[in-house]
């Protein structure tokens, strides 16, 4: 049986890279069994087979490099169980993480789809249940430009900026409603999912009936389906309860092409 081992031998016995067992030295991870001093090639023996087997093992359960060599500076069982529940502890919680993500992204796709399907321009009478958001009380201007408003939302109740694609809304006030004034909103707020979580500053807008409608365009396109919205209202003798949700669910977070941009509003009422 041959006693030495170049590392391009090792590498190719164990598949894996030349400068992986490099830096293994540098680290005193895994030293060769022999360095020549002339031309400073490495050497391994079997003795060392063990130990990167060992080193490849604890890797593959992406344990760090930190934990693998505290292990081998103080190897037991004890320790290896110590090292191991912790690292089941961290993939359980990289495991939870990623299910979150997976649950954010099929609920993007889902509304994506949903927008796809869209009869534009035709008022829906929807029941819609409570919904948690987190809001910023401000007067904006429609003219405005909303990006340093939701800036100011997302740091007045510590939210995550990647929580906002396609769900941040302002308000129109019900008394602006009244008056056919909307040229101004009441309110910025984001739409909270599920996998959010809590954040501490949150609200719930109850359940209740809302007469909605879905347009290609923008906040500043939005005055003539509020018109349209409270002729509609007013023709079923139905009653204005509150100020309005007017979310754009596709704009520049989705896509450069303003003709795809979508904006929904609701209005919240109750027959009488």
């Amino acid at each position: 049986m041959k006693e030495l081992f170049t590392i391009g031998e090792m590498a190719k016995l164990f598949d894996i890279n030349i400068r992986s067992l490099r830096y293994y030295d540098e680290i005193d991870l895994l030293k060769p069994e022999y360095t020549d001093k002339v031309t400073e090639y490495r050497y391994y023996s079997t003795r060392q087979f063990e130990i990167l087997n060992t080193i490849k093992y604890l890797r593959a359960l992406d344990m760090p490099i930190a934990k693998i060599l505290q292990f081998f500076e103080y190897r037991d069982i004890d320790k290896l169980v110590h090292i191991l529940q912790e690292q089941q502890e961290k993939i359980v919680a990289k495991r939870m993480k990623l299910e979150l993500i997976e649950r954010k992204i099929q609920n993007r796709l889902t509304q994506i789809a949903d927008i796809a399907n869209t009869t534009y321009e035709r008022i829906e009478e929807k029941y819609l249940p409570e919904r948690k958001i987190a809001f910023l009380r401000k007067e904006i201007s429609a003219e405005d430009d909303l990006e340093y408003s939701i800036r100011e939302l997302e740091l007045s109740n510590h939210l995550e900026t990647v929580m906002f694609l396609g769900k941040v809304g302002v308000s129109v006030s019900k008394e602006n409603l009244e008056q056919k004034k909307f040229g101004g909103f009441s309110s910025i707020f984001v739409l909270l999912e599920n996998e959010d979580g809590g954040k501490g500053n949150d609200v719930i807008l109850p359940a209740s009936d809302y007469l909605t409608i879905r347009f290609q365009g923008t906040h500043k396109e939005a005055n003539r389906y509020y018109v349209n919205l409270l002729k509609h209202m007013q023709s079923k003798k139905y009653a204005l309860t509150g100020d309005s949700i007017e979310i754009t669910l596709i704009d520049y977070g989705m896509t450069n092409d303003t003709s795809k941009f979508v904006t929904e509003l609701q209005i919240p009422y109750k027959k009488t």
